[in-house]
């Protein structure tokens, strides 16, 4: 890729704006949700759902890879007033469609009028402390992907990526909250023991598939960004258990209620 064609993926991102706004009738967003696995029933919590979308009909959008993952684009009319947007249908880097779908729904999100992004995601957690089923807020990342959403010399300063703010404001709601670094790796494969102790040296506490690269396009575009991860396992040679998929959608089913009126309640407050 080139320099020159950058703008080709935020005239895609307006394209996909412009569609959103004219099926739901609603012409701007205040907030964005991406919701990973084991968050998706927060969307019903944060207000009501004026419209709902196939993320396959929205320009740019596919439907998810992943089981757990819903295919739909949301409005939602907040209980305070405010527009939410909610996209179900998160990319991930190892479906192999490249950065700028990965980071698609981040620059429709921002092009529909949002200013501030919440990413959820479901991980693996480094510290035994951290039950499957525990919420951990995210006060920083390390990109394990050899990737960047950004292009040519787009030079942008990550510095407090993860809203200090905001993680505040969760606390606010929940004392109680953790917070650590998330690394992300590629995937689809898991992390091996040897990588996650990698991963733990270098500072991280969580790892997973995603993320990342969605909050460094967030910043790009001037979001403020929320990043909360549920721990639905302990990663390889953290716990003796082997890790499984369903594992991850069994932790997000049993900690969904509790986590998505959590979130709920700090969306209200944002």
């Amino acid at each position: 890729m080139t320099v020159s064609n950058f703008q080709e993926a935020f005239d895609a991102a307006a394209e996909a704006a412009n569609y959103i706004a004219e099926q739901t009738g609603v012409p701007q967003h205040d907030v964005a949700l991406v919701l990973g696995s084991g968050w998706g029933a927060a969307a019903d919590l944060i207000g009501e759902t004026t419209a709902t979308l196939q993320a396959t009909d929205v320009p740019g959008f596919s439907a998810p890879a992943v089981a757990g993952h819903v295919g739909t684009i949301r409005s939602v009319l907040t209980k305070e007033g405010k527009r939410a947007l909610v996209l179900g249908a998160r990319t991930h880097y190892y479906e192999g469609k490249g950065v700028r779908a990965v980071v698609h729904g981040v620059r429709t999100a921002a092009a529909t009028g949002a200013k501030t992004l919440v990413l959820t995601n479901g991980c693996g957690g480094l510290n035994p402390a951290w039950t499957p089923g525990t919420p951990v807020l995210i006060s920083d990342h390390i990109n394990l992907t050899a990737a960047s959403p950004l292009e040519g010399a787009t030079f942008v300063d990550l510095t407090d990526l993860y809203s200090s703010r905001l993680r505040d404001l969760a606390r606010e709601v929940d004392p109680s909250l953790d917070e650590g670094i998330y690394a992300q790796f590629t995937g689809p494969h898991y992390e091996t023991p040897a990588e996650v102790q990698y991963a733990k040296h270098i500072g991280a506490s969580l790892v997973g598939m995603s993320t990342a690269l969605e909050a460094i396009a967030a910043r790009h575009v001037g979001m403020e960004v929320f990043g909360i991860s549920l721990v639905t396992n302990l990663a390889a040679g953290i716990s003796d258990t082997p890790l499984s998929h369903q594992e991850v959608i069994e932790a997000g089913e049993a900690a969904g209620p509790r986590i998505s009126a959590l979130l709920a309640e700090i969306i209200g407050r944002l």
